[in-house]
């Protein structure tokens, strides 16, 4: 994903020039030299250009895991610019490319982190235009990680070192984005301003779910409601429309059913002809046979069978779906989705077991065959438990001694360390990988992992920082392990732009320009050798 091909400095510089030229000697205090390098620290200008060039990145990706399952894409979710910034700086450190690595937002995070109301539950309660503002604020930080790894590579050049390849070659920290709109904020059209705010702040892909607007539930709760084909089909043509009337031919729609875990449904669509998608999804409803004399005034009646029937409805007028009827659902949604605009799938699940999301998959693929799912490997799964649980099944229906486990105590911790514990954790660790080449995951995201980060990671440093350990806490727990893993914004000041900034500063004042990194910028104390080193031997 090289997006400054060679020239591009040069392209600039000549720009520049000729525009010095035409304009004179009121632009002689302007560099053509510094001018260009600025325009190469900054390669996106709108939103709008990144989403263009994260979803052609997409379907590329979508293209490679078609040929190979083992060319599968991961993200995990961010809440703030600074989180999603760091963690695309790590990526490009660990693995020298950002290649098939994304960025998920979550619904979820938006609403307990974003909402100017405070904390709130995932059911859409916090402001509409948050979701599309955290996508600019992410990509801002983004974009500021290309130009002060851009600026060192120029400061670099100037010293004399050989970087001009690096530079010409620089591998963006812009991936994709995939964003989450809930149910949509409402109707189709408020669908459709909402995803035409997040794809102008970037977003290539947008994920929208089948349940009541109004009555969202976060997928990993109760109290579902999910809505008729028909709808959710205006809904996915409202975000198709919105990439289209702003250019993003590429854009990707993902298509989340919440069908497995929904009981509910809030409206009993009409059925044209007999066999259409409203008559499929009418078969699903629980109903009770009747006769007219058992029926009283204002009753929804149906003629299921040749029979009069009335559907199951509560009190607050939602209706039932018939147990068991869920896993067909799934197909269904699916189906129709991918029929109808979606371009990749999202099934929420009870519990993260190859085999049972595979098993709905490869039903898809009997009508659809290139059917791609997009998976939450979800925080609100005992993963531990799931899989221990996994293991010890198996183990009994292959006859193994099980004698020493407790099925229902499995997450004990005396039994880490044992032969079941590292069978199951050898499954979570290859999930991924077998869930690429088994159920047709082409992508796997972690919702919420930097919610959980931030609150273990303030546990363990309030527990020693508050307690005996002191400013101990902070130096062995925090600095000195960014030191020597390199972590990036050990020298803060710098991440924050501060270096950069001083750049500006001598292109715009000259020798006039009042500089922050001078002898006294207690940032240099982390320049000795020793640390320097360090951070060389952490990142080869």
């Amino acid at each position: 994903m090289k997006n400054l091909p060679q020239g591009s400095y040069n392209s600039a510089l000549e720009t520049v020039r000729n525009l010095k030229e035409k304009f004179g000697k009121s632009w002689n205090a302007i560099s053509p030299e510094s001018a260009a390098r600025m325009a190469t620290q900054n390669r996106f200008r709108t939103g709008l250009d990144i989403a263009k060039y994260t979803a052609s990145i997409m379907r590329k990706d979508m293209a490679d895991y078609d040929a190979d399952s083992s060319q599968y894409t991961q993200s995990l979710g961010c809440w703030h610019g600074f989180v999603a910034q760091q963690k695309m700086i790590a990526v490009k450190k660990h693995n020298k490319t950002t290649d098939k690595k994304y960025l998920y937002l979550s619904g979820w995070m938006v609403a307990a982190l974003r909402s100017e109301f405070g904390p709130l539950p995932d059911q859409s309660m916090h402001e509409k235009t948050a979701v599309a503002g955290l996508i600019e604020e992410i990509y801002d930080f983004l974009r500021q990680a290309d130009a002060i790894e851009l600026n060192d590579l120029f400061r670099r050049l100037e010293a004399g070192e050989d970087v001009q390849d690096q530079i010409d070659n620089f591998e963006t920290h812009i991936v994709p984005i995939i964003a989450d709109i809930d149910a949509g904020f409402g109707n189709e059209e408020a669908t459709y301003l909402l995803a035409k705010k997040m794809i102008q702040a970037g977003a290539c892909a947008i994920q929208i779910e089948n349940q009541v607007s109004d009555a969202k539930q976060c997928g990993h709760q109760d109290g579902k409601v999910t809505v008729p084909h028909e709808d959710f089909i205006a809904k996915l043509n409202a975000v198709r429309y919105a990439f289209l009337e702003l250019g993003v031919e590429d854009g990707v729609i993902v298509a989340r059913t919440d069908s497995e875990g929904a009981g509910l449904t809030q409206k009993l669509p009409v059925s044209q002809e007999p066999g259409d998608l409203a008559s499929q999804y009418l078969d699903f409803v629980e109903c009770e046979e009747v006769s007219l004399d058992q029926v009283t005034n204002n009753e929804v009646l149906l003629k299921r069978d040749g029979k009069l029937v009335r559907p199951v409805r509560l009190a607050n007028g939602l209706y039932k779906f018939r147990e068991g009827t869920n896993i067909d659902r799934v197909v269904l949604d699916c189906v129709t989705s991918l029929q109808n605009g979606a371009d990749l799938l999202w099934i929420e699940t009870p519990t993260p077991h190859v085999g049972q999301i595979a098993a709905m998959v490869n039903r898809v693929k009997e009508v659809v065959p290139n059917a791609k799912l997009v998976y939450n490997n979800s925080p609100s799964f005992n993963w531990t438990l799931n899989f221990r649980t996994q293991v010890y099944d198996a183990m009994v229906e292959a006859g193994e001694d099980v004698s020493g486990y407790d099925r229902e105590n499995l997450m004990d911790a005396k039994y880490d360390g044992s032969e079941l514990c590292n069978r199951a954790d050898e499954k979570i660790r290859t999930f991924q990988s077998d869930g690429a080449r088994e159920a047709g995951i082409f992508h796997h995201l972690i919702t919420l992992p930097t919610y959980h980060t931030t609150a273990l990671h303030m546990n363990d440093l309030a527990e020693g920082y508050f307690g005996e350990k002191g400013m101990l806490a902070y130096v062995k727990g925090v600095q000195r392990q960014e030191i020597r893993k390199g972590v990036s914004c050990v020298k803060h000041q710098r991440m924050a732009g501060s270096d950069l900034g001083d750049d500006h500063k001598t292109f715009f004042s000259g020798d006039n320009a009042l500089k922050a990194g001078g002898s006294k910028n207690t940032s240099n104390q982390f320049d000795s050798k020793a640390t320097e080193e360090e951070v060389a031997t952490a990142t080869v």
